[in-house]
């Protein structure tokens, strides 16, 4: 059989009605998986945005309030990290995982567990343990997206946190949420805390 019988064959294939209907199901399939990849990705930025973070008043009124007392809100040099910045990783796959675990918090949010500033403050500690277990987890991951202790100019630093970044470099245990704990929130109360 020659090259041009085969495509003859494989062409009329394609043109016959049985085929068409294969042909009319990848065309859906297509378009449906590029609808929703297209509508997943903005869903995915629209929910990566400051907006939509203090979107809830449980936000706005007690986080962010006092993240805009920062230097991380305001500083010299007008470089503003916003909440996704610190709360959510850049890697598409830990972004995802993030997101999954987000969901608990808009759970509580839905469900009124801390609707107010007093139940607010009643479960502080245990969110703010939470999001620190993730960042030492990740080598706080994202403090690095911006600080990098292979950057930093220790000659422009003050001797404690020269002394504090040079062991932390060169013992590779330590990462930045062990020492900055309520850089950009106020701490719960940290009696009992190990080495606080």
């Amino acid at each position: 059989m020659t090259q041009e019988t085969k495509m003859k064959r494989i062409w009329h294939y394609l043109k016959s009605p049985s085929s068409a209907g294969l042909w009319l199901i990848l065309a859906l399939g297509f378009t449906g998986g590029v609808i929703f990849w297209g509508g997943f990705n903005t869903a995915l930025e629209v929910t990566n945005t400051e907006e939509f973070c203090i979107g809830c008043h449980e936000m706005e009124d007690n986080v962010y309030e006092e993240y805009k007392e920062t230097i991380h809100y305001s500083n010299r040099s007008g470089v503003r990290a916003t909440c996704p910045d610190c709360h959510v990783p850049k890697k598409w796959t830990h972004k995802i995982v993030r997101k999954i675990a987000a969901s608990k918090e808009v759970w509580g949010m839905l469900t009124g567990l801390i609707d107010t500033r007093e139940k607010f403050q009643n479960h502080r500690r245990e969110l703010a343990e939470r999001e620190w277990k993730r960042m030492k987890d990740n080598d706080s991951e994202e403090c690095r997206n911006c600080h990098n202790f292979e950057y930093m100019d220790f000659s422009e630093q003050g001797n404690r946190s020269v002394k504090m970044h040079s062991n932390a470099l060169a013992s590779g245990e330590k990462t930045c949420i062990d020492c900055h704990k309520g850089i950009a929130h106020e701490l719960p109360d940290m009696k009992g805390i190990e080495n606080w």
